[in-house]
Parts: structure tokens; sequence; C-alpha cells
């Protein structure tokens, strides 16, 4: 059996195709510039606006949406969370004020999340210093070709799960 990290060419059913060397000096350098990033985005909002990262990216989402409402499935796919952790994001966020719950008409079971006047203004009061950390965090440091560049392989990245796996978090 392969040792982790071993890069033979014996590889059979059972065994995982391993890193070679540069393929983990990859996956290393992405993984710590997707958790500093994180982590510089979820400062910055808890010290603006008292929010972490991912209320602010639902919250903004629901502020795009045509009359601030979005159906509850839509938002969950969206913001690429399970329908539980969505569920519980949004009773925090309706016990705060920032949002309210509509029923849907058309489907009995299913919801609308609506942001409030004083979400909307949440949203207004932490975008700047948001799209600050974003600039200075991808855009100051990558010429606007690297830019297009990262932007299409993140794509790419992406498009792979969506197209092959069928237990994405908002069907969970």
């Amino acid at each position: 059996m392969a040792a982790v990290g071993d890069t033979g060419d014996a590889t059979t059913a059972t065994e995982p195709r391993w890193l070679d060397e540069k393929e983990q000096e990859i996956w290393r350098a992405y993984r710590q510039a997707v958790d500093l990033f994180e982590d510089a985005l979820d400062r910055q909002l808890q010290g603006d606006a008292g929010i972490p990262h991912l209320y602010y990216g639902l919250l903004s989402r629901l502020s795009e949406a045509p009359r601030h409402r979005m159906r509850m499935t839509d938002l969950a796919v969206h913001a690429n969370i399970t329908r539980s952790r969505l569920s519980h994001a949004m009773t925090r966020m309706e016990k705060s004020g920032w949002i309210r719950r509509d029923t849907c008409s058309s489907d009995r079971r299913g919801q609308f999340a609506v942001l409030t006047d004083e979400g909307a203004l949440l949203v207004r009061r932490a975008a700047p210093g948001h799209v600050d950390a974003v600039r200075r965090g991808i855009f100051d440091r990558l010429t606007p070709e690297q830019a297009a560049r990262f932007g299409e392989l993140c794509g790419l990245i992406a498009g792979g799960f969506r197209d092959e796996d069928d237990d994405l978090p908002w069907r969970r």
C-alpha cells in the first residue's frame, strides 16, 4: 500500500491518486489564501457591523434581489449552504430585525426571506469596509489580466462541483 504522498505510478482502483510535490504546494497555497482571506473578511465585518461574513453575504444578496426578497431555497443555492444552516442564520437575523419571512402563496411549504429597512441599513453601513477588504485582498494584488484569469479559474472549479455532485449543500 502506498504511503501518504507517494506519487508512484502503481495506482489501483482502491488507492487515491496522490498529489505530487507541485500539486501539494498549489493546494496548500490555495488553502492558506482561502483561510486567511475568509478570516480577514470575517474580522472586518465583525468590527464594522458586528456580523459574520455569512450573514453579510445573505443580507447583501437580498439587497440586490427584486423587492429585496428571495425564496429561501434560492438563497441557499446562492450562498452554497445547507437549508439547515440557512434556517439557523435566518432565525438569528430575524431576531435582530434584519430580515422577515413571508409565506409563499403559490407553495404553502415555501418561504421568502425579505430584507427589512434595518437590514438594508446594516448592509449599506457594512458595504464600504467590505468592498475595501475585498479590493485589498484580491484586486489590488492582481493585474486586470490576472484577475480575469482568476475569475475564470474559480468559475471552472465551482462549475465542476455543480455539474458532478448531486449532494450539493442546498440539497441537504
